[in-house]
């Protein structure tokens, strides 16, 4: 009697109600109702997943923690199928599954699962529709959940790597003002004691010194030493000349030179000529100072729009790898720098290009090296490198962390399987990027030992052109 009820109700059932009425009997005389109250805990990240679910009444939701805290991404309600799914790897359960609100599952189990596959095509088929749906939808929610994530971290990296010039050209464009006002009130005073052709030739030949590219190499702290004590003492020699020998220091000027302008110049024009070459030689160090930091603003906004492919179509084109590798490092290159990591790029300039979505690619990319900086210890090395094979383009990704365990080699391209701590990834990065490069009709392999993990993609050619 109960069991006919039972049937009764499956036949109203809104997946499985359309199947054969001897389908329906066999799963209701297989499976056991179980009774779900308001805030029961149905299942956790993590647990093994053994029965199929067949909801009958009530409401559950399926929150999953994407790196941003708890995040609903799938809910059942009566006449939904949930729970394990005959072919299904999903083994275990992504999040935590929670009764919103009363209701009743028919709960079978998964060793019943061959015997359907033999007797029950009709059910077996509206579940494994079932399946493909509810890995559509996890795959869509956890792509989009991903994407922000990552978009976070990388955003976080460029505010600091912009930050770094940005202040250094505001304040760097402050001093500049003050200095101009300063070589200007200087050339002046120089200008008001009338030089002679042969001094102006002795000044002259000393700007020439200070503008000449490598005149003042990089010192080391010793030689900075040396040099700052060499012309302190020529300063003192020759009763402070209206410069300070801090000033006089950074300039490339020997103390030979300097004693030439003291033999040409004579005491009064001396500390004019000084001042002019000291703030002249400090206001064009400044300029090159801004000139760099714009430059490495203008590089970072570059490699941004080469990283995401701004304000270009979903439309394969072709795709130069080595700069897309280029672009990512720049923008993983504050991540590197906080471990002191070496990233080492080999990318021969004459490498094929290949077709496909330059964006997504970057995505893969952005993946790997990213989860090789993660892996490897403080100051530890990753290589990435890309060669062109007979196939198509093949790029590796090398670090020497401490390699991947065989416990947990075959789960790593799993969604939602993630070895770092809670907050801290998604576990949809490996996924995602084997699923781009599928799509772009390549493949993603890895091979791991302790002190050495490859990541491979190799991706085909650039198809040519049908006359």
């Amino acid at each position: 009697m109960i069991e006919a009820a039972l049937v009764e109700r499956l036949a109203a059932h809104r997946t499985l109600g359309t199947v054969p009425r001897e389908q329906l009997e066999w799963l209701a005389a297989r499976g056991k109702l179980r009774k779900i109250t308001k805030g029961d805990v149905v299942a956790r990240a993590g647990d093994p997943i053994r029965d199929l679910y067949v909801v009958l009444a009530g409401h559950f939701s399926i929150r999953v923690d994407l790196g941003d805290g708890p995040r609903k991404v799938l809910e059942w309600t009566a006449g939904d199928v949930g729970g394990l799914l005959p072919f299904s790897r999903m083994q275990t359960s992504p999040g935590m599954t929670t009764v919103d609100e009363d209701g009743e599952l028919l709960m079978v189990s998964s060793s019943c699962f061959p015997e359907m596959i033999a007797t029950c095509q009709q059910i077996t088929a509206a579940l494994v529709h079932i399946m493909i749906d509810r890995a559509r939808r996890f795959t869509s929610s956890g792509f989009q959940v991903e994407k922000m994530v990552s978009l976070g971290r990388l955003a976080a990296g460029l505010a600091h790597e912009l930050n770094n010039p940005a202040s250094a050209l505001a304040r760097t464009a402050g001093e500049l003002a003050a200095r101009v006002f300063e070589l200007e009130a200087s050339a002046l005073a120089l200008g008001a004691v009338h030089l002679s052709a042969e001094q102006l030739a002795v000044v002259a030949a000393a700007r020439a010194r200070c503008d000449k590219p490598g005149a003042r190499a990089t010192l080391s702290p010793l030689e900075r030493a040396d040099r700052e004590d060499e012309v302190a003492d020529w300063v003192r020699r020759h009763g402070g000349c209206g410069v300070t020998a801090d000033e006089l220091a950074e300039t490339p000027l020997t103390v030979d030179q300097l004693e030439q302008l003291v033999r040409t110049l004579g005491d009064e024009a001396l500390g004019f000529a000084l001042r002019t070459l000291v703030a002249g030689y400090r206001t064009r160090t400044l300029a090159s100072e801004v000139e760099s930091a714009a430059k490495r603003i203008h590089n970072l906004v570059a490699a941004i729009k080469g990283f995401t492919y701004m304000d270009q179509s979903r439309v394969p084109k072709p795709v130069k790898i080595g700069q897309g590798l280029s672009d990512t490092l720049t923008m993983l290159g504050a991540k590197a720098r906080a471990k002191s990591v070496t990233v080492d790029l080999n990318v021969p300039a004459d490498l094929p290009l290949v077709e496909g979505l330059g964006g997504e690619l970057n995505e893969v990319w952005q993946n790997l090296i990213s989860n090789a900086i993660d892996a490897v210890p403080e100051s530890g090395h990753i290589e990435v490198t890309a060669v062109g094979q007979p196939r198509g383009v093949v790029v590796t990704v090398v670090d020497d962390g401490p390699g991947i365990p065989d416990t947990i080699m075959a789960r790593i391209f799993d969604p939602f399987f993630t070895t770092k701590p809670m907050g801290s990834g998604t576990g949809l990065g490996l996924d995602i990027a084997r699923r781009i490069v599928r799509e772009h009709e390549g493949q993603l392999e890895v091979e791991s030992r302790p002190g050495r993990t490859e990541f491979r993609v190799m991706l085909p050619y650039q198809r040519p052109k049908e006359a």
